[in-house]
């Protein structure tokens, strides 16, 4: 069966299929049993049809792209967010805090010298340029003699380092498979609220945009079945944030709702996460630096140096409307009224906005 979560990234025939489901045989409905009665329940709390769905304002992959992403985000800006590179530049150039970058390889000659552009640290993450979803980053935490120690505790020789570089020179983590560079940089060392709500991992928080009004934001925190990745789909856990405070206010493991992280076994609703102020204000400032009316902006909370921009997303997924519970269509029909009805509205102006209309109920 496909969770809620699956099926917003597909709303064609499974969906159909999901209806046949959801919907009960009432030729059966006399001879059926107790306990299959409740099961028949506890399927349809997680069974929705398109039609409920639509009416929950869930948006679905296809009228994501052709309602907001296609005609707000022209094709020639792509580029300064799929390449991270060129998303740093951008960033220093408005004077956002970034991860520092510790080296690039761009050849196999510079495999040759990784252990000069590693140095003497002790810890560092190594990602492909132009990755997604998580894919081909490495992240290092600790030295143990000649190994270098992964989150999990899994050790990593330098060649063995090497052989990732060179599989991200190959394109094996890029987007359409182009050959790319990897970057290494400094490892965020997350504020000590979320370490207590993530698994061997540094937690990020994603804002989702339309025409510079953030409209929701969900933290990403990490598992053991992560692989202390902030990845839902590689099994970290999604937490909603209410816009107006900055506070955790529910979470899904795979697409269900969970109360407590499930290797932690702490509670992750009613968190107060630090800096949201500045968190929202780094959201609004990549929509002004990109161009992009549509985007995901990925932000970490390092303990010494605050909020650091991360990457910037011109795909965002679905999924933070399962972490909220509340449909995007909710969110963003009313963005696009406001840009409307005020278009010169300053950047004050539509974190104000979103603050006082996406406020959780």
């Amino acid at each position: 069966m496909k969770t809620q979560d699956a099926r917003l990234e597909d709303s064609g025939p499974e969906g159909r299929r999901s209806e046949a489901v959801a919907t009960p045989d009432s030729s059966l409905s006399s001879s059926v049993s107790k306990s299959s009665a409740s099961a028949k329940r506890w399927w349809h709390r997680w069974i929705r049809t398109p039609r409920e769905l639509r009416a929950m304002g869930v948006v679905g992959i296809n009228m994501r792209n052709a309602r907001y992403l296609l005609p707000n985000n022209p094709r020639w800006l792509y580029d300064l967010v799929d390449n991270k590179l060129r998303t740093k530049d951008l960033a220093v150039e408005h004077h956002l805090a970034i991860p520092e970058t510790y080296g690039v390889v761009r050849s196999p000659h510079d495999t040759a010298r990784m252990d000069r552009l590693i140095g003497d640290r002790d810890s560092f993450v190594i990602k492909p340029a132009r990755g997604s979803g998580g894919k081909g980053v490495l992240v290092i935490v600790a030295r143990e003699g000649k190994y270098f120690l992964k989150p999990s505790g899994v050790k990593l020789t330098l060649d063995e380092i090497r052989h990732h570089c060179s599989n991200i020179l190959a394109g094996l983590f890029s987007l359409g498979g182009r050959r790319d560079v990897a970057q290494i940089e400094y490892r965020v060392h997350p504020a000590r609220v979320l370490t207590e709500i993530s698994f061997q991992g540094a937690p990020d928080i994603r804002v989702v945009m339309l025409h510079g009004y953030p409209v929701m934001a969900m933290l990403r925190a990490a598992t053991r079945e992560s692989d202390g990745r902030a990845n839902l789909h590689q099994g970290a856990i999604g937490i909603g944030i209410d816009l107006a405070t900055g506070k955790t206010i529910r979470a899904i493991h795979h697409g269900h709702p969970i109360q407590l992280h499930p290797d932690l076994k702490v509670p992750v609703v009613g968190i107060q996460l630090p800096h949201w102020d500045a968190i929202l204000d780094i959201a609004v400032t990549c929509h002004e630096m990109t161009g992009l009316g549509y985007l995901g902006v990925d932000v970490m909370i390092d303990e010494a140096l605050g909020p650091l921009m991360i990457e910037v997303n011109a795909r965002p997924g679905l999924a933070i409307q399962l972490a909220n519970g509340v449909g995007l269509l909710r969110r963003l029909e009313p963005a696009v009224e406001r840009c409307k009805s005020h278009p010169h509205d300053t950047h004050q102006q539509k974190l104000d906005f979103s603050r006082k209309t996406f406020a959780a109920k």
